[in-house]
Order: C-alpha cells, then structure tokens, then sequence
C-alpha cells in the first residue's frame, strides 16, 4: 500500500514538473513574441509573426492536436490574428491578445472551430478567456 501511495504520488510530481515546464516555455516564447511584434503590424512582419506562432503551434504537443483537426494553415492563423488584432490590440501585464490566444487550448480551439466568427466577437471571447 506505502509503495502504490508512493508511486502515485512521484507520478503526480512528474505531471507537475512536466506542465510546469511546459507552461514557463509557453509563457517564454509568447513573451518574446509579444515585445517584438505588439501593436501596429503589416506586411512581412506580420507573416514573420504568424509563420513563428503557427512553428510553435505544430511542436506543441497539445495545440497540434487542435491544427490537425481542423486542418488549420498559417491563412487561417493569419486570418484570425488580423480579426483579433482590429478588435483587441491592446497590452495587459505578459498578455497581448491578438498573440497570445494563439497558445491556449481553449482559445486556440474557438479561434479554429469559429473562422467566420466576427471580429467583435471573436475578440470578446478571448478578452475574457484572459480576464481583460
């Protein structure tokens, strides 16, 4: 019994340490977007950004699951960046819509399984996912 408790319990620090540091990378990455390409984007910069954001979205063990199964491009991504971006540029704290709904399931889930959503909504829907 000591030996079940005692390995469910290294299985539950492991789990931990495994989110953690998947979240400290997430957070990193999403930073380092953030402070380089926040606010006003057109052109190359803005493919440069999607084309970073939809790299990391195809490594990332949970996010690819969502871009296989709606069969998401980096269009797509651009697509809804640009409707994010109309409706939500703003800045709060380490968070910046337009870029960080990108790396979250939930967010990125909605963004895929909604593309014809309007700007206004679609951007309410992840304003709030981030308690702006």
């Amino acid at each position: 019994m000591k030996l079940l408790i005692v390995g469910v319990l290294l299985a539950l620090c492991t789990l931990f340490i495994l989110e953690m540091k998947h979240s400290l990378k997430r957070s990193s990455v999403t930073n380092d977007l953030i402070n380089k390409y926040a606010g006003e984007l057109s052109g190359p910069e803005r493919k440069e950004l999607i084309a970073k954001v939809y790299e990391y979205c195809i490594q990332d063990w949970k996010l690819k699951k969502i871009i296989k199964k709606y069969q998401a491009t980096e269009e797509d991504f651009l697509k809804a960046y640009k409707k994010l971006w109309q409706e939500a540029d703003m800045v709060k704290g380490r968070r910046y819509v337009p870029i960080s709904s990108f790396f979250y399931v939930y967010t990125l889930e909605h963004i895929l399984a909604h593309p014809e959503e309007d700007s206004r909504k679609l951007a309410m829907k992840c304003l709030n996912f981030f308690h702006f």
